[in-house]
């Protein structure tokens, strides 16, 4: 099985995986990393697909950093590429099955089961709080997208990132896939200094999510210094390992303002476990998934 992210040397998923092949009894322990930059260009991506196409032995692969580039660069060398990723635009998972090779998109399942996990499921309509996401790649969309089906919705999220294409990107999602058109805010921010702004405007209770990629593969966090969160709300990093200086952030102020901290651990629990499962084919229901999230903390 294939991992490609921009350094896949350096996650848990390295000494986790052995020990979840062997609770699923996989057909093999073995993990391989594909490095790619983040300026990765079309050749390197559909070079990358090919390779893991037209080798036997590899039998799949999750992609993280580059869902997004990934599909825009290679999805017509897939046989099949599931709804979702041709909704948003992005793949997730690359599978084999009788000969085809498959593209899916499992973000917004992971989003939602890592998301369950920490908030109550009454939470946004009980308290009125909103949605910061900052970042709207491939994980940011997915969340929105998620947040978007939610029976418990919240009342307005606000998107932000650096790249206009990726906030058009979402834009075009969220109005393809018929999400209310007042649901969803989109604001590009030169600097993290635009985004305090958007903070002070946050109800109370509200979450704020790092999907930026900041703090894992790239040093740095999208807010400004010194700025306060919102009181009683939700602090969630997708990031669990890296510099994790928003992680910091939200933790120096986590009493005073009683904000609950998350970082992506769950999120990288949830992500992997719905990759495995395409890939080998292998159910991974919740009870599975309790086993499998003691032997990575075993490990983490």
């Amino acid at each position: 099985m294939g991992f490609v992210g921009v350094t896949t040397g350096g996650s848990s998923i390295n000494r986790v995986f052995p020990r979840w092949a062997e609770i699923l009894g996989l057909p093999t322990d073995r993990l391989v990393g594909h490095d790619l930059p983040l300026d990765a260009d079309d050749a390197q991506y559909r070079d990358l697909v090919k390779r893991i196409r037209d080798d036997p032995a590899h039998l799949g692969a999750l992609v993280t950093t580059h869902k997004l580039r990934l599909y825009q660069a290679a999805h017509d060398l897939f046989d099949e590429v599931d709804d979702f990723a041709q909704l948003c635009g992005e793949i997730s998972s690359i599978a084999k099955r009788d000969g085809r090779l498959r593209g899916g998109a499992k973000d917004p399942i992971t989003a939602g089961l890592a998301v369950r996990d920490f908030l109550p499921d009454d939470h946004f309509g009980a308290t009125g709080a909103e949605v910061l996401c900052l970042g709207a790649g491939g994980a940011g969309t997915a969340l929105v997208w998620y947040l978007g089906q939610r029976v418990d919705r919240p009342r307005r999220i606000v998107c932000t990132d650096t790249d206009p294409s990726r906030l058009a990107h979402l834009r075009d999602v969220v109005e393809r896939g018929g999400l209310p058109a007042d649901l969803v805010g989109y604001r590009l921010v030169a600097d993290p200094g635009d985004v305090g702004a958007v903070l002070d405007a946050l109800p109370d209770g509200s979450l704020v999510v790092n999907a930026t990629g900041l703090g894992k593969d790239r040093p740095g966090t999208p807010l400004p210094p010194g700025v306060r969160l919102p009181r009683d709300g939700y602090a969630w990093d997708f990031n669990y390992r890296g510099s994790l200086e928003f992680l910091h952030q939200a933790a120096e102020q986590q009493d005073e303002r009683g904000l609950t901290v998350v970082d992506g651990w769950r999120y990288f629990i949830h992500g992997w476990s719905q990759a495995i499962a395409e890939i080998f084919d292998v159910p991974v229901d919740p009870r599975t998934v309790r086993r499998l999230s003691a032997a990575a903390e075993a490990v983490r």
